[in-house]
């Protein structure tokens, strides 16, 4: 059901790959609710994605961008305002790579230039597309930053690896940023820290079975879906949440403050 919540609101939208990615079903949401957007990737994820059958489907237009570029960030930026006819109200940065996940290198002996390259794309990348936003002076006032993150930023899961690290980094960024655009541009900042879900990028994880299915059994509402965290996004990119900036949101089904479940306590005493 759909209520108009993003009625007339324009925006960005980074990172839709397939179906399976949560900014994927925040841009079928976000058209839903009466949202316009531009879409973009990088141009390598978008050989690999099908980001045209949602352009299609969602009346969208394609900006390629490399996140981790200035220049291509700048030419997004005034081209978006260009495409949707004034500044923007709402942006998704659903952006995360690991060089040492790919390659399979443990986080005892990571190689440093895939390290940097990861917190570039991962983490940096928050920054520079704020800072673009900020000096072009894009965004309308009461509009809404959010940026996916994960729990690894706070607790330790080995698998995790430096993406860990650069979830850290990205959630300092947007209380940093968020606290300069909020005072001086009115603009909310916040990451929504999901449960894991079921993406193309979170089954690179080592153990990713494993992992959801402990997650579920954790939590007292269950894991989150692609689907919920697109539903959430919308809230926080809405009227309804303008005083609410500078916030790591945890969207996990009660598993940040979950000690242990009885579904674990039975598990491990059979």
């Amino acid at each position: 059901m759909a209520y108009n919540l993003l009625k007339g609101k324009k925006g960005i939208i980074f990172g839709a790959l397939d179906e399976n990615s949560i900014a994927w079903k925040t841009a079928e949401r976000v058209h839903a609710e009466g949202g316009t957007f531009v879409l973009t990737n990088a141009p390598i994820a978008m050989r690999m994605g099908q980001i045209k059958d949602l352009a299609e489907k969602t009346g969208s237009e394609i900006v390629p961008a490399d996140a981790t570029s200035e220049e291509d960030l700048e030419n997004l930026v005034s081209k978006s305002v260009e495409i949707l006819g004034g500044k923007l109200d709402f942006v998704l940065h659903s952006i995360g790579m690991s060089v040492n996940v790919r390659k399979g290198r443990a986080y005892t002996d990571e190689k440093y230039d895939f390290t940097a390259k990861g917190w570039d794309v991962s983490a940096l990348s928050f920054h520079k597309v704020m800072q673009s936003l900020y000096k072009a002076d894009a965004m309308n006032e009461w509009g809404s930053i959010v940026a996916l993150t994960y729990m690894a930023a706070q607790r330790t899961f080995p698998d995790y690896n430096d993406m860990a690290d650069n979830k850290a980094y990205l959630e300092s960024v947007a209380r940093s940023f968020g606290y300069f655009y909020g005072k001086e541009k009115k603009v909310r900042v916040n990451t929504i820290s999901q449960s894991p879900t079921a993406t193309t990028a979170g089954t690179g994880v080592k153990g990713f079975d494993g992992f959801i299915a402990y997650a579920e059994k954790m939590s007292p509402l269950g894991n989150a879906s692609a689907q919920d965290c697109a539903d959430y996004t919308v809230s926080l990119f809405s009227d309804l949440t303008k005083k609410v900036t500078m916030q790591n949101l945890f969207h996990d089904g009660g598993f940040s403050n979950t000690g242990v479940s009885q579904e674990v306590i039975e598990r491990f005493s059979e």
